[in-house]
Order: structure tokens, then sequence, then C-alpha cells
């Protein structure tokens, strides 16, 4: 029997939208992240909506695929903390909650920038991902190309370093903005709702370094 976790609900969710939106223009112009008609026609949906569109075959698959990595270990420990009920709602919190906080910035800093989109469901991958570096900071996460795995909780800081610089600097057309901010409200709503995480992560880092 086909196991309807949130995870694999939301990927093949995202992944159809998505696929279904390349065909078809006006749903992709009236649910894309659009800062400067979210400011004059108070569209605020688009801030979640612009999250189960893609740009292409390359952005979907590497987002869905890095979600559908991470999200297990996620979506087990919430649901070992909270019970199944509140465990999944805790993850939906997480994943949706992340795309919508991590556009934020981008929509304070373009909302009189009548040509800017944004696309993708980066912020809330980012959130997940930075979740489970906290569950397992010392597991090895291998970044393409590199041919070995370096641990989570170094990935992190690489991670946040590379999209704070590239966000300041601007020089691609990639949200690095939503990337980093997805990223800390992982870190900070994990940490809400399992305080004991934030020591088990550092025993952890210590234990490895030792």
């Amino acid at each position: 029997m086909l196991n309807l976790s949130p995870t694999l609900v939301l990927t093949l969710l995202t992944a159809a939208i998505s696929v279904y939106a390349w065909s078809n223009q006006q749903l992709l112009e009236s649910w894309i992240l659009s800062p400067y008609k979210v400011k004059r026609q108070h569209e605020w949906y688009r801030f979640l909506t612009s999250g189960f569109l893609h740009a292409d075959w390359m952005h979907l698959i590497f987002n869905m695929l890095a979600f559908y990595s991470f999200s297990p270990i996620v979506e087990g420990v919430f649901v070992d903390q909270f019970g199944t009920t509140w465990g999944l709602l805790a993850f939906l919190l997480l994943y949706l909650g992340g795309i919508i906080l991590s556009d934020i910035p981008t929509y304070v800093r373009h909302r009189d920038d009548r040509d800017y989109r944004s696309l993708g469901a980066s912020g809330g991958v980012a959130s997940v991902i930075f979740a489970s570096v906290l569950f397992q900071p010392t597991a090895g996460i291998r970044i393409f190309p590199l041919p070995f795995d370096i641990p989570g909780f170094i990935f992190g800081f690489l991670y946040l370093g590379y999209s704070y610089y590239m966000g300041r600097k601007r020089g691609d057309n990639i949200n690095h903005d939503a990337h980093f901010y997805g990223a800390l409200y992982g870190v900070v709503l994990t940490l809400a709702l399992i305080p004991e995480v934030g020591p088990y992560f550092l025993g952890k880092i210590l234990e490895y370094i030792s």
C-alpha cells in the first residue's frame, strides 16, 4: 500500500502543478511571486503558491530530490515528539512556513520592481534540510561535484555563508535570500518546537571534533 506521507504528497503535488504551469501561462502568471503586484493588488496568496512552481525540469528535480531526501528524517522526529497529527502539522508548518517567510525579505527588496518575479520551493526545502542537520549534525552530505561527503553542520555553515554572500552580490537570477532565510527559519522553528535539540546538536559537534 502506498504510504501517502506529507513528503510524498507535497512532492507529487508540486511536480504536477509545476509541469502543468509550464503549458499554462495564465496559471504561471497568477501564481508566481510578483512583489509589485502583491503590494498593489494585495495578492498575498502568491507567497505560498509560488512555492509550487518551478522554472524548468532541473529546478524542479533538484528541489524535490533534496526535499524527498531530507524530509523523512524531520517528519519522523516530529511524529515521534508530538504524535501523528501534531507532528505532521509541525512538519507542514516547517515546509510551507519556510516557503512563505523566506520570501518576505524578497518582497521588501523588490516590492517596487515591476519586472521582478520569483518562484520555487527553495525556502521550504532549505527549512527542511536545516532541521535535519540539527537532528543529524554529523551525517554526511554530498555536494555535487565533490566526490566525498561532508558533515551536515559544516555543510550548513558553508550554505549559509554562500547564500548570504550571493544574496548581497545579486550576481545571478537565483533567489539566494530565500535559501538563506528559509534555512534560518528551519533552525529557529525547530529549536522553538524541540528546545533540547540545541544541546544535542552542540554535543554531537563537540564529540565529532574532539
